[in-house]
């Protein structure tokens, strides 16, 4: 019964973020990229102001998985560089926490480039 409760707080957690995603895409005219950015900085800042690490223990990667994640976690590491080695720790930090992440995006960006052919939308 714990890991179906597990999964339901996954489940709520990322599908109200994806819900609001929807809505902004929905009815606003932003942009998806710059909804993405805007997820990307409200991890951000969830991480600066001390509230990912709540969220993180009550929904797990109900939060971590979508861009969220990826804006704590490079939040989280450029606070850690730069409490280590000042300014340029932070830039350094932040690169240094996400670079699995990024390398992984971008060897299977590639690879899956190779395999498959681009196509156009007709018009």
């Amino acid at each position: 019964m714990e890991i179906f409760l597990t999964y339901l707080k996954v489940f709520a957690v990322g599908g109200v973020l994806c819900l609001l995603g929807q809505i902004l895409i929905n009815k606003t005219d932003i942009t998806p990229a710059r909804i993405l950015v805007l997820f990307l900085l409200l991890g951000a800042v969830l991480e600066v102001t001390g509230a990912f690490k709540f969220i993180e223990e009550f929904a797990k990667a109900g939060i971590t998985v979508p861009i969220t994640g990826f804006g704590g976690t490079l939040a989280r590491g450029a606070m850690k560089g730069a409490e280590e080695e000042g300014i340029l720790g932070g830039v350094l930090g932040g690169l240094r926490a996400v670079s699995g992440g990024l390398t992984a995006a971008i060897f299977f960006g590639f690879l899956f480039a190779l395999i498959f052919k681009a196509k156009t939308k007709p018009n």
